[in-house]
């Protein structure tokens, strides 16, 4: 028995689950049953695409039967979609339509079907990860509930045909990388049917029916114990045979197994095989498997997410992380909280970074990006919370120690703190300064200090003048040794506020820094200052410490 998978999917989303998804995504549930209509067929045909090879068959088959895969999504459903499971849901789409298709086609089949819906990008990618989710458990469901193996999956998938060819169209076919639409699915069914042959029957590759009745006879005749040389003569020819009509369908769908495997003969009859020399010439003739590629380097780079909620509950979120698939998984989560039409999010993907460990908690943290004024980092295993976030009588502190576990460091941002570490990183790194008067060394010396300024002021603070001071007795004895050291002093600010008043204060904080150092002895002639206002900033802005760190005296060497 088979089954009509596109019809299942496009009942499991029933007209409730649909006004669920269509009221999450932001848009009409007339224009979500559309989308649904158009990605299903779609997707069944890249699956066909797939299973048109017997690596990639068998590839399809671990992912159908993989934990990503949910055999009983059809009862469940209604339950995810409705419930806090929906960002789950969606990632587990994500990561099947990986196995599948690359980023690149997944991505253009969605621009595809939102250039004919209208449906926006971004919802039209949403649906596609249920859509997803729902067909592979749909199969695993089938797969479990009938014994099925893999040999069994092209069969299945070829009797989705007519409904892929109803709505099948060559841009469509184009972004899912299948060429032409007409000649796609005119030779898909074909190929599907070899490679269920090829994977029910292994040891004869690619031959008739003739061929696989005449081995069974041959094994026949040996345990009967006829004449040996009959039997050899006819195994060797019969095992050519097969050779050649493997290697004739080369350029064709690759049926053969990989060169490391044994001849395609050889499980049928392995005596006659390894002793026909026809066959030991040809399996020597392949070429050796090629040495396996270096080990990639660990990735070094935390995983970060920042994230600032205006005082809607509208958050701003940036982050990074190492790999197409997590981004997927992030953007997924998003917006199935947030809606397509209202997400600012902004996920890069750096190889360079490590798998993000606070992405599994992902849940339990949505409800933080919508309380207003709340900001929060994630850096690797660290959480600073700042703003609303950081109040205690929000609770948010205990919140995500009982979420994120032991295994995370979790705190606020601390001024005194940061400018107390700033002070003895700096006494250390100026009692080992040298004497040579490195310009570069110098400033970067000079660069540990923190001046801390009151908000609206230009007064370099109390708690400062002592490291400033240090900062013109460095200067001064280079200059006596005849080795200035010519730095300009530059001013920077966050960017809260307006920009030509934050300019203009980082100029003023900039000139009080070069005259105090004046005051204390160093040559005017050696010193400039300048104000950048929040240019070139160091850190994210969402977060206090990054508006702390951002909000500094930048000492570098006149050019």
């Amino acid at each position: 028995m088979s089954i009509n998978v596109i019809q299942l999917v496009q009942g499991a989303l029933t007209e409730s689950v649909l006004q669920q998804l269509a009221t999450k995504l932001g848009v009409a549930p007339e224009a979500a049953k559309r989308v649904v209509g158009m990605i299903a067929p779609a997707l069944v045909g890249s699956l066909m695409n797939k299973a048109a090879s017997p690596e990639g068959a068998r590839s399809l088959f671990t992912s159908i039967m993989s934990p990503d895969s949910n055999a009983n999504i059809v009862e469940m459903l209604p339950q995810l979609v409705h419930g806090d499971g929906l960002q789950s849901l969606l990632a587990s789409g994500m990561r099947l339509a990986s196995g599948v298709a690359s980023e690149e086609r997944v991505n253009a089949l969605s621009n595809a079907v939102a250039a004919k819906t209208g449906v926006s990008v971004g919802a039209t990618h949403a649906l596609g990860g249920i859509v997803t989710t729902a067909l592979f458990g749909m199969l695993k469901h089938y797969f479990s509930k009938s014994d099925g193996n893999v040999g069994q999956l092209p069969t299945l998938l070829g009797h989705q045909l007519p409904m892929v060819k109803a709505s099948m169209t060559e841009d469509i076919a184009g972004a899912l990388g299948l060429g032409g639409a007409t000649s796609f699915l005119s030779g898909v069914a074909a190929q599907m049917k070899a490679v269920s042959s090829h994977l029910e029957h292994p040891s004869t590759v690619g031959a008739s029916a003739a061929v696989n009745s005449s081995l069974d006879r041959i094994v026949m005749e040996q345990k009967a114990g006829s004449k040996k040389w009959w039997w050899l003569a006819v195994a060797a020819a019969l095992a050519l045979l097969a050779l050649l009509f493997g290697r004739s369908c080369g350029n064709q769908t690759p049926l053969a197994p990989a060169p490391a495997a044994a001849p395609a003969a050889a499980s049928a009859a392995a005596p006659v095989v390894t002793s026909t020399p026809v066959v030991a010439a040809e399996a020597a003739s392949e070429p050796a498997p090629a040495s396996a590629p270096a080990a990639a380097p660990a990735p070094t780079k935390d995983a970060l997410l920042t994230f600032t909620v205006d005082k809607l509950g509208a958050p701003a979120i940036r982050a990074t992380v190492g790999s197409e698939e997590e981004k997927a998984t992030l953007l997924a989560a998003l917006t199935a909280k947030f809606g397509a039409d209202h997400l600012n999010a902004t996920i890069a993907v750096d190889p360079d970074t490590k798998p993000a460990s606070w992405l599994d908690k992902l849940d339990g943290l949505l409800p933080l990006m919508q309380l207003p004024g709340a900001e929060a980092r994630l850096s690797g295993e660290k959480i600073e919370l700042s703003g609303s976030a950081a109040d205690v009588r929000n609770g948010w502190m205990d919140k995500l120690k009982s979420l994120f576990g032991a295994g995370f460091t979790i705190g606020t941002f601390d001024v005194k703190q940061a400018v107390e570490s700033a002070k003895e990183s700096f006494m250390s790194a100026f009692s080992s300064l040298s004497d040579d008067c490195s310009a570069a060394d110098v400033a970067k010396v000079l660069n540990l200090q923190v001046i801390n300024f009151r908000t609206g002021s230009d007064v370099p603070p109390q708690d400062a003048q002592l490291a400033l001071a240090k900062s013109a007795q460095v200067l001064k004895a280079c200059e006596t040794n005849g080795k200035p050291v010519k730095l300009n002093v530059g001013g920077y600010s966050d960017n809260v506020g307006q920009a030509s008043t934050n300019l203009a204060l980082s100029k003023k904080r900039a000139e009080a820094v070069r005259a105090f150092l004046v005051k204390h002895g160093v040559s005017a002639d050696s010193l400039t200052a300048q104000g950048f206002g929040d240019e070139h900033p160091i850190a994210d802005n969402s977060t206090a410490s990054g508006r702390f760190a951002n909000r500094r005296i930048d000492f570098a060497v006149q050019e």
